[in-house]
């Protein structure tokens, strides 16, 4: 292709995303115009652009053109971008005392992550919020079909803002990213080597409460049991014995390691998984199971989710399906009409197939590139464990740059941390007190300051 097919390769593209992509200057609930540029928009990908994806980008509070650019990723498979932005890290939360009805508000959130980053939150892969396809086929995804369609997206994305090409570049997420993410990273670190344009100047990824290995992160939650209290120590030894340390699935012949189990499940099952200092909400079992499912995951407005005679951290989730799915609210977004039957805010049919079950091996490529990585797990998350999180850290078999040490905020222990090199690789692992999966819903200040010290090459 010559360079003049090239360029207009490149102008036609930029044209046409560039009629997809709006700025929001007040949001339905939100008293007032917005203190923060908001820009929305559709992005297609695959050969047709039969894929479009749906993005909220939030320019950082400080310096848009010097701040770093930072992918949010929410897990699920399915969980919406918009989950991400309210309800951990963006610079909006749900006022739960004046919202009412069908009316739903809007706070701002003095702990959002857009104070140090300029931020992308992605509906990914297709399916979830508002991202659609044209085809009934395009809807058929895989982790790493997932993790191709977001770099495209990126670059694409890029094409457009091209004035944030030089700002340093970060892909982050949590919970089920845990996998794709890695992916994406390895995408555009080989990307950029080929010489693919634009050049992305990635700088490093983040992660937070993340799968990872799906077995050995299930595996741990009974070590992890007994470490927080919550199994007696003669169970955990009897289970430890009669299970050989394997407890998933465990061999329906082995009747003392089943049992012990069942003992085990007793112990915690009024616990919230997510959260192990708060109540269990009811749930039914879904009938179509899928990782989502075996690590517990489960909302409300789902066939899988009864409401509570208590409260329960997924009734905050309510007021999201009542918000997004008002038509005003969709007006004000301009969602294209049609393109979804009803806003979910974690779509658990989806047409996915779970293609990596272990993402190790790409964290073990990108410890041989100069990057930095950072990797977080609230210490009561017993979903996806700290205890399996820091053992295929340790599997990495890097060299600890910094020991086991508190991290503080306001002169109070807010976590541990330690630091792993590889040449020019570090990655920094930290724990979270006292918060659960994922780590920013429960302490957001803690998590503000942990994310700019990070990105400030500051020691947590």
């Amino acid at each position: 292709m010559t360079f003049f097919c090239l360029l207009f390769l490149l102008i036609f593209l930029s044209i046409n995303v560039a009629n997809s992509q709006w700025i929001i200057k007040n949001l339905p609930g939100f008293n007032g115009d917005l203190p923060f540029t908001l820009e929305i928009g559709y992005i297609g990908v695959g050969e047709q652009d039969e894929v479009q994806l749906f993005y909220y980008f939030i320019e950082s509070e400080g310096s848009p053109k010097d701040d770093p650019l930072l992918l949010w990723l929410t897990g699920g498979p399915g969980c919406s971008a918009f989950s991400g932005l309210v309800y951990e890290v963006g610079p909006l939360k749900f006022n739960y005392l004046n919202s009412s009805g069908n009316r739903p508000t809007f706070e701002l959130n003095p702990y959002s992550w857009t104070k140090v980053a300029n931020m992308i939150f992605l509906d990914q892969p297709v399916g979830t919020g508002f991202s659609y396809a044209t085809t009934s086929e395009a809807y058929n995804v895989t982790d790493t079909l997932a993790a191709a369609q977001i770099y495209v997206f990126l670059k694409k994305w890029f094409m457009v803002h091209t004035n944030f090409l030089t700002n340093t570049l970060y892909i982050a997420g949590d919970s089920y990213s845990g996998i794709v993410l890695p992916i994406v990273v390895q995408e555009i670190s080989n990307g950029n080597e080929d010489g693919h344009y634009p050049p992305l100047n990635l700088k490093g990824y983040i992660l937070g409460n993340p799968v990872t290995d799906l077995y050995n992160d299930l595996n741990s939650r009974v070590p992890f049991a007994y470490r927080k209290a919550l199994i007696p120590r003669p169970l955990y030894e009897s289970i430890k014995t009669s299970c050989k340390g394997k407890y998933v699935y465990p061999d329906p012949r082995n009747t003392k390691c089943v049992r012990d189990m069942k003992v085990f499940g007793e112990c915690t099952k009024d616990l919230d998984i997510a959260q192990i200092l708060e109540p269990n909400c009811e749930y039914e079992v879904h009938p179509k199971p899928k990782i989502s499912s075996l690590i517990g995951f489960m909302d409300p407005h789902s066939s899988t989710y009864k409401p509570s005679k208590r409260w329960c951290r997924y009734d905050n989730y309510v007021l999201s399906y009542i918000w997004a799915n008002d038509k005003t609210v969709q007006k004000a977004l301009h969602i294209r009409e049609g393109t979804i039957e009803e806003w979910v805010r974690c779509n658990i049919s989806l047409s996915y197939t779970e293609n990596v079950f272990n993402s190790v091996d790409y964290h073990r490529n990108l410890s041989n590139k100069p990057y930095l990585a950072l990797i977080y797990s609230g210490d009561h998350d017993m979903l996806i464990p700290y205890v399996g999180t820091n053992e295929w850290i340790q599997s990495l078999n890097l060299i600890i740059e910094d020991g086991w040490r508190p991290w503080f905020v306001k002169g109070q222990v807010a976590g541990y941390t330690e630091i792993h090199r590889h040449d020019l690789y570090y990655l920094t692992f930290a724990t979270v007190k006292a918060t659960g999966h994922t780590a920013p819903e429960y302490k957001p200040e803690q998590c503000l300051a942990m994310i700019d010290r990070w990105l400030s090459h500051y020691p947590l």
